[in-house]
């Protein structure tokens, strides 16, 4: 591998007293976050710029960095989230026909510290082992020591509330589906899962294209949403509503929403003051609802379970989830998960489980059309196998939407 001589030198810290060497890219300066790692070889842009990475920096296992460039169509949000960038080398000269600019020139604009050069195989297998932990990097101070005591005044993710750092502040509407450039078929994920969703594929067949039903009215609630998932719901013929996490029950069904979807986010779920209890309030007016991933947590704290935060998380493209003979292939990201000792079985079923190391990763209520999975069905990045998820929300929709015509 080869160094550019005139690159500057940085330095990465953890609070084990852990230090990495290597050279700065993108912004110069100090920067301080949870550290944990990615697994999927593909889409740092997407991983960059998706909220639930919040107070983070992120180790890429994959060797490389920067390669396909940044291109507005892969942002997630509006910029990115991450505190960091951590990578064994990196692409300065990107080759990809909607590449607009290098990876460093983003992180540069976004004023993010990266540092590569350094043994990321090396700085996996110590967050295996020891588990996520607080670090801090820097082109600016060099001095370990100096770097430790700056990191002990940053506080643990665990009781940390970083939603409201990524909610919207203003309710918006959204109407842009899946650009038909990258698009998927989702009839084709609902082949693939017709044993879940075969109920759910007249009202999903044309998702691509213009709906042929009246659309469907959703109320999402905004943790930190990702963009392909506002994609996904507009792909499926949904009408969406994006509205701050703190905003009152009584405000939301003022839209008269079909159905009420809960997003991913950053943070400890424990810590999102309100949120469980508004959730819980909007469960008794029986509508449809869909969670995903800190809305997942969320909906089992209103239904009285528990989180508890995972020794390295679950962050990749490749993660198997399932309960019974059916098994899919799931991209995910979150440091914190459901106990299962806490669910009411009497109230939830679980529906799925992460097959790596059994934690819960869906659940449904037994008696109320709600339910929620700690994975991305809409992927980006990552694989389609779940999609018929969003076919199952609209088709219960379309099914309540029948009984009160």
């Amino acid at each position: 591998m080869m160094f550019d001589p005139a690159a500057q030198p940085a330095l990465l810290v953890l609070e084990d007293g852990s230090i990495y060497r290597g050279w700065s890219f993108g912004a110069t300066g100090t920067t301080m976050g949870e550290v944990v790692f990615n697994t999927g070889m593909t889409g740092y842009q997407e991983v960059l710029t998706d909220p639930s990475y919040c107070g983070q920096m992120v180790t890429f296992t994959y060797p490389e960095l920067g390669n396909t460039g940044i291109n507005p169509e892969d942002e997630e949000s509006c910029r990115p989230y991450v505190k960091g960038a951590i990578a064994k080398n990196i692409c300065e000269r990107p080759s990809n026909w909607r590449s607009t600019q290098s990876l460093s020139d983003y992180l540069k604009q976004h004023n993010i510290p990266g540092i590569y050069g350094i043994d990321t195989r090396a700085l996996t297998r110590k967050i295996r082992s020891v588990g996520a932990m607080n670090g801090i990097l820097s082109s600016e101070v060099l001095d370990s020591e100096e770097l430790l005591r700056q990191l002990q005044t940053l506080p643990s993710m665990e009781g940390l509330n970083l939603v409201k750092e990524v909610s919207t502040r203003e309710v918006y509407e959204w109407n842009e589906a899946t650009e038909q450039n990258w698009a998927f078929s989702a009839a084709s994920s609902l082949a693939v899962n017709n044993a879940t969703a075969e109920s759910a594929t007249d009202s999903a067949a044309h998702t691509d294209q213009a709906p042929l039903q009246a659309p469907l009215t959703v109320v999402a609630i905004d943790f930190g949403i990702k963009r392909n998932i506002l994609r996904r719901l507009a792909s499926y013929g949904c009408r969406v509503i994006v509205v701050p996490a703190d905003t009152p029950p009584e405000k939301i069904l003022s839209y008269h929403p079909d159905g009420i979807f809960l997003s991913n986010g950053p943070g400890d779920p424990a810590a999102v003051t309100g949120a469980p209890q508004t959730a819980l309030a909007l469960l008794e007016s029986q509508l449809p609802t869909f969670g995903i991933c800190m809305g997942h947590q969320i909906l089992g704290l209103s239904l009285g379970a528990e989180t508890f935060k995972l020794k390295f998380g679950h962050r990749g493209l490749n993660q198997p989830c399932g309960l019974t003979e059916q098994v899919e292939i799931t991209s995910q990201n979150h440091g914190f998960a459901l106990s299962s000792n806490s669910i009411n079985n009497d109230q939830v079923e679980i529906t799925h489980l992460n097959l790596n190391d059994q934690t819960v990763a869906g659940i449904r209520h037994k008696l109320l059309p709600v339910f929620s999975v700690q994975y991305h069905p809409e992927a980006s990045p990552g694989p389609h196998d779940a999609d018929y998820l969003f076919a199952n929300f609209v088709q219960t929709m379309r099914d309540r939407q029948a009984t009160q015509a």
